[in-house]
């Protein structure tokens, strides 16, 4: 068909479209048939730029996402037939079934069958009366046969979903299949134990970079994955284990790092942490290992710690005791903390401490994370935050700050109800971040009692960032904040101000006073734009 005819073909159907005469989905596909767009471009390129135009769109860079082509960001497949054809052929485009069971049941009989499979279930059904059933099942099955699942990513709202799906996942014959599965990530928040033992045991897995269990995850016993797991770069157990035994033992859980010398990142939490550790003959090493993260009982913290031989490359350390009062806390993981900054003088003692008020406290090492809009250009050396009211008596906190190189501590969060007092201001005077959270904005706020010693002085000389979320005030006053400035500001000291959240209504000549006295003034309501300068 010559050019013109091809384009009066195409007119004369798009006329009947708009005239809604016929049948419009054969309307519409005889059109496309009819176009041709940059027919030049070679098709593996013009493939590739659609790839490319997914990932954009639907930001499937993050390992956490994979969904696949979603409602809209397919408009590629409608322009005219040669896309849609040279689309059908890149595999690429084709490696998720969606994130829910439905989307599975229009997806999964595609034919572009040999293209790698990301499996990510979500959960949050649009219909939770729809099943894993037998068609998927069968479809899952012929996947592990023809080996093309990439990743498992499953986040299912019940565990007997769960079991199915795993259970249609599990290879016929011990280690003939699900060699290309490059990550796995199962959650159950079910009451009911979802034994994967097969599954592992029937994987060989030697492409597995990241694992991640979550919940009433079994597998009996889970020293079996240290054979089938030898590449992995990031673990994260944080797992439930059934009676009778309280946690992972020591000896599973050594032989599975034993055999993974390559994790860069760790995390373990509550029954991941052996109560056996100390019993152990050996020592782990963990040469590649830049980010740590443990949280259980602090006797458990301390015992794993003393196993493992971590490199002086560690860039993250998180560990977060609970089922103790401070004082234990800071009795058991002190001096491991003082030892270690001993032997690693690199992170120059940035150390964050955080409480909350069931006396869970989390001590961190390493990088400690600016939350926008309060950014340091250079990043803390060390955070203290309280998450809530703290235990009594505030002692406690004081001798853990007195751990810390007072002079190091820049930058301070505080999600309290009340203001903290005067005393823990003035043992940091080299404070350059302070952030506030629900806090009632009074008269004296952040300035020393009038009628005490210190009554002359800055609690804050180095403030250069305060930031106020959500900030309560009495009577809509904001004098309490315009004094403080002008108290804080009198000798040429400058600060940027952030008030955003849940804020007050700011009058116009309150805005204008504090943007006379601030470097920098942001004043964000929610569900507004922002204003100042």
């Amino acid at each position: 068909m010559g050019c013109e005819a091809n384009i009066d073909s195409i007119r004369a159907l798009e006329k009947q479209i708009e005239e809604g005469n016929g049948d419009l989905t054969e309307l519409k596909r005889a059109r496309n048939s009819l176009l041709n767009v940059s027919t030049r471009v070679p098709p593996e390129v013009l493939g590739y730029i659609f790839v490319w135009s997914l990932i954009m769109e639907t930001g499937q860079v993050d390992l956490w996402r994979l969904e696949g082509l979603q409602k809209g960001s397919y408009n590629f497949l409608l322009v005219c037939h040669h896309w849609f054809e040279v689309a059908s052929r890149t595999p690429e485009l084709w490696t998720s079934w969606g994130t829910t069971l439905q989307d599975w049941k229009k997806c999964h009989r595609r034919r572009v069958a040999a293209a790698p499979l990301n499996l990510v279930l979500h959960g949050g059904e649009s219909n939770p009366d729809l099943l894993f059933d037998e068609p998927l099942q069968d479809a899952v099955k012929s996947r592990v046969r023809q080996d093309t699942i990439c990743r498992v990513h499953l986040m299912p709202n019940d565990c007997d979903t769960l079991a199915s799906i795993i259970s249609s996942l599990t290879p016929d014959h011990e280690g003939c299949q699900n060699e290309n599965i490059e990550s796995i990530m199962l959650r159950n928040r079910g009451s009911t134990f979802v034994d994967v033992s097969d599954f592992f045991a029937r994987s060989r897995l030697p492409r597995l970079h990241f694992l991640d269990l979550y919940g009433r995850i079994q597998i009996s016993p889970w020293d079996r994955l240290a054979p089938r797991t030898t590449l992995l770069t990031a673990l994260s157990l944080d797992i439930t284990i059934p009676p009778p035994s309280p946690t992972l033992p020591a000896s599973q859980l050594f032989s599975i790092l034993s055999s993974n010398p390559n994790l860069q990142e760790l995390s373990l939490a509550d029954a991941a942490l052996p109560d056996d550790a100390d019993s152990m003959s050996f020592k782990v090493q963990l040469p590649q290992l830049n980010t740590l993260s443990l949280t259980g009982k602090p006797y458990h913290l301390l015992g794993l710690l003393r196993q493992l031989i971590l490199p002086e490359t560690l860039d993250d350390m998180d560990l977060t005791g609970y089922g103790s009062t401070v004082e234990v806390m800071s009795q058991v993981l002190a001096p491991y903390m003082q030892d270690y900054f001993r032997r690693n003088p690199r992170f120059q003692g940035r150390l964050g401490l955080y409480f909350s008020c069931d006396d869970s406290i989390s001590i961190s090492v390493g990088v400690v994370y600016a939350q926008t809009p309060m950014q340091l250009q250079e990043p803390p050396r060390v955070s203290l935050t309280a998450l809530t009211d703290l235990p009594p008596p505030l002692e406690q906190l004081f001798s853990l700050i007195a751990l810390i190189p007072r002079e190091q501590v820049v930058r301070i969060d505080v999600d309290l109800e009340v203001e903290p007092p005067e005393e823990l201001f003035l043992m940091m005077p080299n404070i350059e971040a302070l952030r506030f959270s629900d806090l009632e904005l009074f008269e004296g706020f952040l300035k020393p009692n009038p009628r005490g010693p210190h009554a002359n002085t800055k609690l804050l000389p180095s403030l250069e960032t305060l930031c106020l979320q959500d900030p309560v005030l009495e009577y809509d006053d904001w004098s309490p904040l315009t004094a403080y400035l002008a108290h804080q500001t009198s000798d040429g000291q400058t600060i940027s101000l952030a008030i955003f959240g849940d804020v007050p209504d700011m009058p116009p000549e309150v805005v204008n006073e504090i943007k006379g006295r601030v470097k920098e003034f942001t004043y964000r309501r929610d569900s507004e734009e922002g204003e100042g300068e």
